[in-house]
């Protein structure tokens, strides 16, 4: 098993990789993406806070926040699932969880974020973190809400980066009674979106 350190220094390689990786790349496609490492702080941070046991990651790129999020739900004693529509990058990421010695914490799927949450059952999560396509994230809104257990968390990355991109999103977390939100302004904003009504009938 790996120690602390150990993941300190992988998780220091990745992200140093990861924005070297990105500077080179006009297309925001071809890039990883990854979170910054205060922003992936506080992720974990609040897994172990609100002690979630189902984690779902939709994006999962190379894996740098799956292994914070993994080691998370370490110590949580839940697990991860991790949806990726690039079959390299989800490999990559299996790649570094194993490096990690967190791989058997993680189901990693090759799937679109939509199909994931439409095959959730209702109050399914726990603690969603939220870092895909951002102009589907408002047709992804109801699946989310239906599938976050009462009391769950919400974190959606970029708000502040792309809050034009967001804004139709924002308005509907805003308008909804079921939820209450805050933003942390840390690395590319991070929005927090706590489910506080009972989940939809059925």
């Amino acid at each position: 098993m790996r120690t602390d350190s150990q993941l300190s220094t992988l998780l220091d390689e990745l992200h140093r990789h990861g924005a070297s990786h990105d500077a080179g790349k006009p297309d925001r496609l071809d890039r990883l993406r990854n979170l910054e490492p205060d922003t992936a702080a506080l992720l974990a941070l609040l897994v172990r806070a609100v002690r979630a046991r189902r984690v779902l990651e939709l994006g999962t790129s190379n894996g740098y926040s799956t292994l914070w999020l993994a080691d998370a739900v370490r110590d949580t004693g839940g697990r991860l699932t991790s949806v990726e529509v690039d079959p390299d990058r989800s490999a990559q990421a299996a790649a570094n969880l194993e490096r990690a010695g967190l791989r058997e914490l993680v189901d990693l799927r090759l799937q679109d974020a939509a199909d994931a949450l439409a095959q959730s059952a209702d109050a399914a999560w726990d603690l969603v973190f939220l870092d895909a396509e951002r102009p589907a994230y408002p047709a992804y809104w109801p699946q989310l809400l239906r599938v976050l257990a009462p009391g769950g968390l919400l974190a959606v990355d970029n708000v502040l980066s792309h809050a034009g991109e967001v804004a139709a999103f924002r308005e509907l977390v805003a308008t909804e009674p079921q939820v209450s939100e805050a933003l942390a302004v840390t690395g590319a904003g991070l929005l927090l979106v706590l489910r506080t009504g009972a989940p939809p009938p059925r």
